[in-house]
């Protein structure tokens, strides 16, 4: 008997790249075991809204500013994501820090992306990190989120080279490819259900 598809999530709150090498991957059957049944962002105008209506996913706006804290704002969120089935949550581009409320309730059930190469330069403007530090690698991280800032369990890396007359403009489209690569890959071992956390270290199975 084939099982039923994992239920994916995705929050925004811009362009949508990410969630667009998601959604192409799945679409060519890269990743089999796998469907997105919503995209929430928490700004209006945020391009990935327009990429989900292109691919028929439903695209929700939940606008922050209309909650007092953001635990209020993340006990809405877990509620729209439970609404629609969700079983993973990937975050591709969500400019918020999440709550408690939100990491308890999907536990390593929520995906980042981050631009460099943890535990080195979590936060911010990580490619300007690692340019100001004179690093002569950086890259990608795909993690499990929880309370912290990028302190989750690591799922995947990718390693990427600075070059001499790198700018994070430059830095950060090499980035992004990489960046593609692996967010559907990990996307893919989580819906085969191929991997499980035992403290901080991600096991991948065969």
């Amino acid at each position: 008997m084939t099982s039923q598809p994992v239920a994916i999530g995705v929050l925004v709150s811009g362009n949508g790249t990410n969630f667009q090498a998601i959604a192409d991957a799945l679409e060519a059957g890269r990743i089999e075991n796998g469907r997105i049944t919503c995209l929430i962002s928490n700004k209006a105008d945020a391009f990935a809204l327009e990429r989900a209506h292109r691919h028929n996913i439903p695209a929700i706006v939940l606008d922050h500013k209309g909650y007092p804290n953001r635990t209020a704002y993340d006990q809405a969120l877990v509620a729209l994501l439970k609404e629609h089935g969700v079983q993973l949550v990937v975050l591709a581009g969500f400019m918020r820090l999440l709550s408690p409320a939100m990491v308890e309730a999907f536990p390593h059930a929520i995906m980042n992306i981050h631009p460099a190469l943890l535990p080195a330069f979590p936060g911010l403007d990580a490619q300007q990190q690692a340019l100001e530090y004179g690093v002569r690698y950086t890259g990608c991280t795909v993690h499990f989120v929880d309370t912290g800032t990028d302190t989750g369990p690591i799922i995947q890396q990718a390693v990427v080279p600075i070059l001499a007359d790198d700018t994070v403009e430059t830095l950060s489209q090499r980035i992004h490819g990489e960046e593609h690569r692996i967010y559907p890959e990990a996307v893919r071992l989580f819906c085969a259900g191929r991997l499980r956390v035992e403290g901080r270290r991600v096991h991948i199975s065969a």
